[in-house]
């Protein structure tokens, strides 16, 4: 196996750094007990009644979501937050914020998970998209006019397990992952009725592109066995409490969803791309010719998708990375260095401090007394499970195909999930309508006039590239994100 070479430790987004894995990778082979203890904490501690509400369905008898009413950063907006627990020790948090600016029945709710793997979804709400940002030093929010709650009631949930506030076994596979989600989101009907009507759009960034397509996955298969049953007069009384989720699409941002293509766009994003190069010309030369041995071993994980297969070919592949990593530059923005320790953005901190006040714990409904922005035991632990290499773009053309819309956009100064990789695997996709979607042009999108980004749509898939945005879109640009998803919810064209 080749010399250990990982990511950034406790990183949002997929990179490589310095943490030493050649003591883990023995204890990948092993297959036995978990590789991390779960975090210190358990619902049959705490007492119900900090809670508001505890909700059960027949339907799901292993499954009970329990609800707080927090007056925590957008004061004047209905939020509700808690836990989706199961009997297995696995416990979900989840912060939902209606919608500002539209009647709560007309308003669609989009779900939203950050990437890490291992990032909390708080940090999308506190740093990216929510109502507010934390203040620098983390005593305090402040509103964000460009909150994507403007039009939508939005859910942050922390997934997978031990993420943010979220705990309990491990579970380190995008799939497994997609399950539960699929149950916290019966459970979140059935327990708001006022949501009925609320179409659903899936939404996330980064390690995401493989969270999204499984998430989606599992609720579209959950929806057709529903609706068989139901046709045939086969649902018993307590299914009956279940429903057909309306889920209407999914937005993927600056994701990882094909890594054998998306590997391959590294050399040009460094060296080649619409903003001045990063890496001199024969640091690119050699990521290029270390492409093709990296291609060989993705295909083989696409093929086996275990970790015997999936492992070394993360191994391998991220050492092709280690030069831009030690260029000092930031890899979620090719136009900055990086700041702040590992994670490059000092914001994350002030989220770490200003989530570790007991009175926003105890706000919340935490269960948790330590919050961390980003879980190096999670991230190390999808690592070793060979799930970073493992394909999801498969999982897009079923949903295509069921009518589902797919939203693919990517900020164009990432570096380490870069438009151009993302570009390149909507364009080799297989589905029915790829002859015609590659015909298009891509069409330059305004917002208020001026210049946002590139939009290309055929039927239900669109690709966007926004304009002067890093890997956090909705944080370097949060203006044009906010119309991004306003148009899409809305179902209107970008050009």
């Amino acid at each position: 196996m080749a010399a250990a070479v990982a990511a950034t430790p406790a990183q949002q987004h997929p990179f490589l750094a310095h943490h030493d894995f050649s003591s883990d990778a023995a204890a990948a082979a092993s297959f036995g007990a978990p590789l991390f203890p779960a975090r210190n904490a358990t619902p049959s501690l705490v007492s119900d009644s900090k809670w508001s509400k505890i909700e059960t369905m027949e339907a799901l008898p292993n499954y009970k979501l329990r609800i707080k009413q927090p007056k925590l950063c957008a004061a004047n907006t209905t939020q509700y937050s808690g836990y989706l627990d199961t009997d297995e020790d696995r416990h979900f948090f989840f912060w939902f914020f209606e919608a500002r600016n539209v009647k709560r029945e007309n308003a669609p709710i989009v779900l939203w998970m950050n990437g890490g793997p291992g990032c909390s979804s708080s940090t999308g709400a506190l740093m990216e998209l929510g109502p507010c940002r934390v203040e620098k030093g983390g005593a305090s929010t402040s509103d964000n006019a460009y909150g994507w709650n403007d039009k939508a009631h939005v859910i942050f949930l922390d997934q997978p397990l031990n993420v943010g506030y979220s705990y309990g076994k491990d579970v380190f596979d995008s799939m497994s992952a997609g399950k539960d989600v699929y149950s916290f989101l019966q459970l979140f009907y059935h327990t708001f009725p006022e949501y009925a009507n609320s179409e659903l759009h899936v939404f996330g960034e980064s390690y995401a592109g493989h969270y999204v397509p499984a998430t989606a996955t599992a609720i579209h298969a959950g929806n057709l066995a529903f609706s068989k049953k139901q046709e045939a007069g086969l649902l018993s009384v307590a299914e009956q409490e279940k429903r057909v989720l309306p889920l209407v699409s999914i937005g993927i941002g600056n994701g990882l969803t094909d890594p054998l293509i998306q590997y391959k766009y590294y050399s040009q994003m460094a060296c080649n791309s619409t903003y001045p190069p990063v890496l001199k010309k024969e640091q690119c030369d050699e990521m290029d010719n270390s492409y093709p041995t990296c291609a060989r071993l993705i295909s083989a994980c696409y093929k086996w998708q275990n970790v015997l297969a999936c492992y070394p070919a993360m191994m391998y592949c991220n050492s092709m990375l280690m030069t831009y990593q030690r260029s000092g530059r930031n890899p979620y923005d090719v136009r900055r260095d990086c700041e702040g320790g590992n994670l490059c953005y000092p914001i994350l901190s002030d989220i770490d401090t200003f989530l570790n006040r007991p009175e926003v714990q105890a706000e919340l409904g935490s269960d948790v007394k330590e919050f961390t922005s980003c879980s190096q035991k999670v991230y190390s632990g999808f690592m070793l499970s060979g799930d970073w290499m493992k394909p999801c773009h498969h999982m897009v053309p079923p949903l295509l195909e069921a009518g589902i819309k797919v939203l693919i956009y990517a900020g164009d100064a990432d570096f380490i999930c870069n438009w151009y990789g993302n570009k390149a695997w909507i364009l080799d996709l297989e589905w029915s309508g790829k002859a015609e979607f590659n015909q298009q042009k891509d069409s330059l999108w305004t917002v208020d006039g001026d210049a946002a980004g590139e939009a290309r749509t055929h039927e239900n898939l669109t690709f966007l590239r926004a304009f002067g945005a890093g890997h956090m879109y909705p944080y370097d640009q949060p203006g044009s994100a906010l119309d991004m998803v306003n148009h899409w919810i809305s179902n209107k064209a970008f050009y």
